[in-house]
């Protein structure tokens, strides 16, 4: 079987760093799916999951709230503005943020208010996936 070095990265940590079959993220311009041979690209990309496939069929979940994403002919970086592992996502804090986003939507005073709680929607939005797909994992 085929495989390519992955290394997922945050400014706090580095969350994975090895050998993968694939990995499936949300670049800016849809869903991407990164197996070994692939051509070489760089995007930017949205909050939401990545999904990376390991040799042994097993896999793991990453949320990232953005970043880059640069594949090179034998490995694959995730440069991500932040990252957590799906399972250390805390469910309770996300649904309050996501009030407060839209308790700030609701009484907007300006559009930088507007701005910053449409971005705080999406990001929670894409954090509650990443938890339901975990949830449906375990099933």
């Amino acid at each position: 079987m085929s495989t390519l070095q992955c290394d997922i990265v945050s400014a706090q940590e580095s969350l994975y760093s090895g050998t993968i079959s694939m990995l499936i993220a949300k670049g800016a311009g849809g869903e991407l799916g990164i197996m070994p041979g692939h051509a070489p690209l760089v995007t930017l990309l949205k909050p939401g999951a990545i999904r990376v496939l390991l040799e042994n069929g097993s896999e793991e979940l990453i949320y990232v709230s953005g970043g880059v994403l640069e594949v090179q002919p034998h490995v694959v970086t995730v440069l991500a503005d932040t990252a957590v592992r799906a399972e250390n996502l805390d469910e309770a804090a996300i649904l309050e943020a996501r009030k407060n986003a839209e308790h700030l939507l609701a009484n907007q005073k300006s559009d930088m208010d507007s701005a910053a709680a449409l971005a705080a929607l999406a990001e929670t939005a894409a954090q509650l996936e990443t938890i339901r797909k975990i949830k449906n994992r375990a099933m």
